[in-house]
């Protein structure tokens, strides 16, 4: 007989997601490749994913409520499993952020997480040569979701141009990244600006920051080191914050000559060209 290892759910969201599908599975009166047929999906995969070995993804948990009849359960817990994927010094932020009313950021060298393609992401977070990889991007795409709310925050990138430049994944992810922060700029809860190389020396040249805007709460503003994250609501932060962030807004190109900028560098350093008949992005 096949070893059945042995879950404790108060281990951790995902643990527990494991625990529960196991144990609605056999209650049901399924085996592990008669639950797999009924969703699409493989014996195995769904051992890998009753044993932990395998990060379960929204459509996945969709599909199983759907064929156990189990009223949305899977499909609640899944956002606590991919957020628990998240590192732990940054779990506090993301929280924070799902719950923001307004999102001001400033990027010096890396796309914002929330406006990062999947293989962006996943080439980015490779650098650190993560134990499990796959979790951190499905981690990092579940932080997203609040931008497909019905009242999404309303949020306002600024990219130092050197983003733009750096060739993270190669010359298709980076076609496909710039593509997308182009697909942004109809959507009136979110605004990009490029802030250009002939900015010169300006108010964060020290990196990137972070300032959330709540209903209710206190501004927070958030900065990384070269290991961890931090968050104050410190008063003369938040005034300091916001006076850089607005000198950056005015140093930047409106999001109309942004969007020129992103279109002319994906076209020019990333070989993406409009072919006949078809119009520019931007």
């Amino acid at each position: 007989m096949a070893h059945i290892r042995s879950l404790d759910p108060s281990a951790s969201p995902l643990d527990y997601y494991g625990f529960e599908l196991r144990r609605l599975r056999e209650e049901a009166g399924l085996r592990q490749c008669q639950l797999g047929e009924a969703i699409f999906c493989t014996g195995s995969l769904i051992g890998q994913i009753e044993t932990t070995k395998k990060i379960p993804t929204r459509d996945f948990s969709e599909r199983v409520d759907a064929a156990l009849g189990t009223d949305g359960l899977f499909s609640r817990l899944i956002g606590l499993v991919l957020r628990s994927q998240l590192p732990t010094w940054f779990q506090p932020y993301a929280d924070m952020e799902a719950k923001a009313a307004y999102i001001s950021t400033y990027q010096a060298q890396l796309v914002y997480g929330l406006l990062q393609t999947e293989e962006y992401a996943r080439a980015v977070l490779a650098t650190g040569m993560p134990d499990d990889l796959e979790g951190l991007v499905a981690g990092r795409m579940e932080r997203q979701r609040i931008l497909e709310r019905e009242r999404p925050p309303l949020a306002w990138a600024i990219l130092d141009e050197a983003v733009l430049h750096r060739p993270i994944g190669g010359r298709e992810v980076m076609r496909d990244q710039l593509a997308h922060l182009l697909s942004f700029m109809g959507k009136r809860w979110i605004r990009v600006q490029v802030l250009p190389f002939e900015a010169g020396a300006h108010k964060s040249l020290d990196g990137m920051f972070n300032l959330l805007r709540f209903d209710d709460d206190p501004d927070i503003i958030y900065t990384e080191d070269l290991i961890s994250g931090h968050m104050t609501a410190d008063a003369e932060t938040i005034r300091e914050a916001s006076l850089r962030y607005a000198h950056l807004q005015a140093a930047a190109l409106s999001v109309e000559d942004s969007a020129a900028l992103i279109t002319r560098v994906m076209e020019e350093r990333y070989g993406a060209r409009s072919g006949p008949g078809k119009r520019a992005v931007a």
